[in-house]
């Protein structure tokens, strides 16, 4: 099949092809990034929040709605703790040098996670942003921190117990819909494109019951060097790909 045109990802967005609102990306590779130039790792996150300025700002420009962003997982606790504490100071800094002008621009900011265990003033800076946000809906900004898919799934399981237990649900009204209701991302549509950055192959626990028919790309740039041209050629690889949810090709039979 030939490569995608500029115009064809412009269509892609606008829906003259398979519709396309909602990016997911797992920023990956700051580390190595990093190594590779002699820096220490906090380097690479910093470049990395300058990567994902450049992505908001294209992902508007072109037409997508929502951008979900990995930025820091569940696991992620495990690495050593200057590292920890130098990605809770890049999420605060972002947010405090970002959202004014984030708010200016009609971007509506989430955190999905856990709350429970970050630092007092992350949570309450991840507190005002949604706050100052919470009436804007030109463009759907979401930032997955302390994360994980699993614990999502097994958060909202407990959050339906209860409900069953108070007698607010029964048990036959839970489907796949209900469920989607008790999770972070309830509101958000699922994910068309998901963008994993670095050549790693794998979701990593990433938005795993969302992106159950997201089309997948995987890409080899580190995501410090990920620009316009880098969510385009993804946006062209999802232009190439036919969705078929489950069903069969027009005139397979």
């Amino acid at each position: 099949m030939a490569a995608a045109s500029a115009s064809d990802v412009t269509n892609v967005v606008s829906g003259q092809q398979p519709g396309l609102s909602h990016v997911a990306i797992i920023m990956d590779g700051n580390g190595r990034w990093a190594k590779a130039r002699g820096l220490p790792r906090a380097a690479g996150h910093e470049r990395g929040v300058e990567a994902l300025r450049r992505t908001v700002e294209a992902a508007g420009e072109i037409g997508i709605r929502y951008l979900t962003v990995f930025s820091f997982s569940t696991e992620n606790w495990r690495r050593p703790a200057a590292e920890v504490n130098a990605l809770f100071g890049l999420l605060k800094a972002y947010v405090q040098r970002d959202l004014a002008r984030l708010t200016r621009e009609g971007v509506r900011i989430r955190i999905i996670g856990q709350r429970e265990g970050l630092p007092a003033d992350v949570a309450a800076l991840v507190d005002k942003a949604e706050r100052t946000t919470a009436d804007n809906s030109k463009f759907f900004l979401t930032i997955a921190f302390n994360y994980g898919g699993r614990e999502e799934i097994a958060r909202a399981a407990r959050r339906m117990a209860l409900a069953v237990e108070a007698g607010e649900l029964k048990p036959d009204e839970i489907d796949e819909t209900r469920l989607g209701h008790f999770l972070d991302t309830d509101m958000l549509p699922d994910p068309d494109l998901l963008i994993r950055t670095s050549g790693e192959y794998r979701l990593s626990n990433f938005l795993l019951w969302q992106c159950a028919y997201a089309e997948l790309v995987f890409m080899d740039v580190l995501w410090p060097d990920f620009d316009r041209a880098s969510l385009e050629e993804a946006l062209a690889k999802y232009q190439e790909r036919e969705r078929r949810f489950g069903a069969v090709s027009p005139g397979a039979y």
